[in-house]
């Protein structure tokens, strides 16, 4: 008997893969970090190229006060010349308006001429002055009005002088002893002020600040090369090399340029500058002193008291370390002849004196200081001056190798951008 073939079960179909479940964190360990390399390369370009950035700006800009600072102390320096030179030639009208008192009536007219072109010259230098220095024009405006009294008291002395009358003399004494109390203080503390504006500026060279600003940003762009380095595989970005070369050179030629700027200008000040002062500050002194002799033999019988004035001025000259000594000596020496006489009772003697030798005498010791105070102040200011260029110069081209040295460290960070891609 035949049977019929019962046909086999058809098989199950295969089963869809299941993909596998993520393997699950062992507890005490931290889940495996997922790194945004894109992201990271873009963080680390943002801060190579602002690094680099900042460095030539903040170094442009230190050396541009630096060229600024050598400039405020030329004009600084002239200034306060400028301002000595008034005191100076007040004090020398001063001793001239005294000493041609002694002669009474006419006054010798040369000495009349030398007189109203110092009193010309202080008029024109308190005009420069304020011009030169905005933050002088106060002090000058009143030392204006201080010298236009001067000037009245020394006309209407003379005006009585001519005359021959007594009065004339309390009219030149009384005009003497207001400038001193009203007009130096005045000039005085110009004087003070600028000397201390001047000194300041040479200060404004940081060779200091340039190196360690400089050691920041290779230190920076170092770290920000081994970060490369250890994600990447290379041991150095060629981009971030020629940033770092570019930061190194820069930062050796503007620290070595300021630090020479900054030498010579301490060079400067206790050479060239100093001299100007000393010298300015001396044939101040000299002229006072002068002025003190006249006023001496003017009070007839009673002038002694200015004796002491005569030798505090003296002792200004001497302490202040003039290169004129010997022209100062020479001086004294008639100075103490007159004395000799004056105190003898030898008034006319000594009056005759005065007039005929002491002035000659001083004028040697006063030309020497006002040349010397040209000289070396015309050598300071040139010299503050003449290195500028190169501040300036630096300045710029820094600013310019500051965006170099961004670019640079963009391609180096981009090489590495196309190498992941």
């Amino acid at each position: 008997m035949s049977q019929t073939a019962t046909p086999a079960a058809a098989p199950p179909p295969a089963a869809a893969p299941v993909p596998a479940a993520a393997a699950p964190a062992v507890a005490g360990q931290p889940a495996p970090s997922y790194v945004d390399t894109p992201a990271l390369l873009n963080r680390w370009q943002l801060i190579g190229m602002s690094v680099a950035v900042v460095f030539g700006i903040v170094s442009a800009l230190v050396q541009f006060v630096g060229w600024q600072s050598d400039g405020r102390a030329a004009d600084d320096t002239e200034q306060l010349l400028r301002v000595q030179e008034v005191k100076t030639s007040l004090l020398r009208a001063d001793a001239l308006a005294t000493n041609a008192f002694l002669k009474g009536g006419l006054e010798d007219p040369a000495q009349r001429k030398e007189y109203d072109a110092a009193i010309d010259g202080v008029l024109q230098d308190i005009a420069d002055a304020a011009e030169a220095q905005p933050a002088d024009r106060k002090a000058l405006a009143a030392l204006n009005v201080e010298v236009t009294d001067y000037t009245t008291g020394v006309a209407q002395g003379r005006d009585n002088n001519r005359q021959n009358f007594p009065i004339g003399a309390e009219y030149l004494n009384t005009a003497s002893t207001e400038l001193r109390a009203s007009a130096l203080p005045i000039l005085d503390e110009l004087i003070k002020a600028n000397q201390q504006r001047a000194e300041d500026a040479m200060n404004g060279q940081h060779p200091i600040w340039l190196l360690l600003f400089g050691v920041v940003i290779l230190v920076a762009l170092v770290w920000l090369n081994r970060e490369l380095a250890r994600h990447f595989r290379r041991r150095i970005n060629k981009g971030l090399a020629v940033a770092a070369v570019i930061v190194l050179a820069v930062t050796l030629v503007t620290v070595a340029g300021a630090w020479i700027r900054d030498s010579s200008n301490d060079s400067l000040r206790d050479g060239e500058f100093a001299t100007a002062v000393h010298e300015a500050n001396a044939r101040t002194a000299g002229n006072d002193a002068k002025a003190f002799e006249s006023l001496r033999l003017i009070k007839r019988g009673s002038g002694a008291i200015n004796e002491p004035r005569w030798e505090l001025a003296a002792k200004a000259v001497t302490s202040s370390g003039t290169r004129e000594s010997g022209a100062w000596d020479a001086y004294t020496k008639v100075h103490e002849e007159i004395v000799k006489l004056d105190d003898a009772g030898g008034w006319d003697k000594a009056r005759q004196l005065a007039i005929e030798q002491s002035g000659k005498a001083f004028e040697p010791f006063d030309t020497g200081t006002r040349a010397a105070v040209e000289k070396n102040g015309t050598t300071a200011t040139d010299d503050l001056r003449s290195g500028r260029w190169f501040a300036l110069l630096m300045s710029g081209l820094t600013l310019l190798l500051g965006v170099a040295a961004a670019l640079s460290v963009a391609r180096g960070i981009g090489e590495r951008r196309r190498e992941f891609s």
